[in-house]
Formats: structure tokens, C-alpha cells, sequence
């Protein structure tokens, strides 16, 4: 059975998330949660509350062994860009780009995990 949850609209880029994402990427969700609670990162915070709710998604929908899932899949999509402009001197202008990221977690039993 497959288990998920979803961020969308993560407030930091999908680049600075990914990293973080392929490091629990196939591995038991205890051992993945205890990874991320000792990194000090923000994007490690963000995916490990993703984490816990799809760990609590499959509570609520009645998986046996909660122990038992594995991270079958953990994904980090680009979201919108906020374009803005700065004003610079002499009538010029940079652009802003504040980018947001789209978090997705797959958990699955240990049966269904290919090898």
C-alpha cells in the first residue's frame, strides 16, 4: 500500500531541497526521520514535517506497521517563481526571483520496495 503526502509551495527553492530528498530516498522511515532531525538545515526541517505527515496519513488510513514503511519515493519539484524588480542606479532594474518548491513523499511497506 502506498502512503503520501505533498508541500506545495515550499517556501525555498526545489535546488537547496533535493540533496536532502535522495539522502532518505530507499531507506526505513525511523532511520530517515532520525537523519533529518540531526541536520541544521531549513529544507531538512521542511522535509522532515512532510515526513511525519505522511507517516500520519498512514496511521490514519490504518497501515499495520508503521515501523515498517519505507521512503519509496522522495521528490522535489520546482513551484512558481515571485518575479520582482529591484531599482538600481541610474534607472536601471535587477530582477528578484523568489523561487518555492513542490515536496512529495512516497511510503510504502517493505514487500512492495523493489530491489
Amino acid at each position: 500500500m502506498e502512503y503520501r503526502a505533498i508541500h506545495r509551495y515550499a517556501d525555498m527553492s526545489a535546488r537547496k531541497i533535493r540533496p536532502f530528498a535522495a539522502l532518505i530516498r530507499n531507506r526505513p522511515v525511523d532511520e530517515a526521520l532520525e537523519l533529518l532531525q540531526f541536520l541544521p538545515n531549513k529544507s531538512a526541517r521542511l522535509l522532515e514535517a512532510v515526513l511525519k505527515s505522511a507517516v500520519g496519513n498512514a496511521e490514519d488510513k490504518g497501515a499495520r506497521n508503521v515501523e515498517a514503511l519505507v521512503v519509496r519515493e522522495s521528490r522535489v519539484d520546482d513551484g512558481p517563481i515571485m518575479r520582482r524588480i529591484m531599482p538600481r542606479a541610474r534607472g536601471t532594474a535587477y530582477p528578484i526571483k523568489r523561487r518555492y518548491a513542490h515536496i512529495h513523499v512516497v511510503l510504502s511497506d517493505f514487500a512492495e520496495v523493489p530491489a
